[in-house]
């Protein structure tokens, strides 16, 4: 899988090559549920396509009041540690205009720092989700109206595609309360609650890594 880039703030929306996907994972601070969504994400896809066939896909997180260059919260590296995801070398990044600028697929923990994110321009909202929406949204698709993620272009084309989808469909598909969308702060919260929120990301991931990938998890 491929490593993220620099940090620096683009000017304009650079030209990506064809053959990468940036997903771009946020939350508030940096430090629980983005970095356990970013390394929960990028162990399910190389876990299910291997190495080679992810690197086309750059998956990276950032915090709306990160807290640049910190380490991850001690209870979320042990809930990564738990789903078999590696926490080694995390560093919190503040969000800046360029991580929006460059992601195709902009997933949120709440509906506030999708606001957020939208807010910064960028032509972000049609490739701005929080992560439940995109799994509601994501569920309702077809698989068979998917480029086949082993043709040419693979799992970046499928991705491409499964985003205009997505983004067609949110009219459509509301959420069923208020609260539905969003995946609550477990910061300074019992390692319990940790794991709650762990296994309430790596649910909601589920789906979307299926259908990016074209592979169901291991049963």
């Amino acid at each position: 899988m491929t490593a993220p880039e620099g940090r620096g703030i683009a000017e304009h929306r650079e030209k990506k090559p064809e053959a990468t996907f940036r997903i771009l994972h946020v939350s508030t601070g940096n430090v629980c549920r983005s970095p356990i969504t970013e390394r929960l994400t990028r162990h399910a896809l190389t876990h299910r396509l291997g190495t080679v066939r992810t690197r086309g896909l750059i998956v990276e997180s950032a915090g709306t009041w990160g807290h640049e260059g910190a380490p991850m919260e001690a209870h979320a590296a042990t809930v990564l540690t738990d789903f078999g995801a590696d926490p080694a070398g995390f560093l919190g990044r503040e969000l800046l205009d360029e991580h929006v600028i460059r992601a195709d697929l902009v997933l949120t923990a709440t509906r506030d720092h999708r606001a957020q994110v939208i807010s910064m321009g960028h032509s972000a909202g049609l490739r701005t989700f929080t992560l439940k929406e995109f799994t509601r949204l994501v569920r309702a698709i077809d698989p068979a109206t998917l480029p086949d993620p082993e043709e040419a272009g693979g799992v970046v084309e499928r991705a491409r595609a499964l985003v205009q989808a997505a983004a067609a469909l949110r009219g459509w598909l509301l959420a069923p309360t208020e609260d539905a969308d969003e995946v609550h702060d477990p910061y300074g919260a019992p390692i319990t609650f940790f794991r709650s929120i762990g296994d309430e990301i790596n649910q909601a991931l589920d789906p979307v890594v299926t259908a990016l990938t074209g592979v169901p998890a291991p049963a």
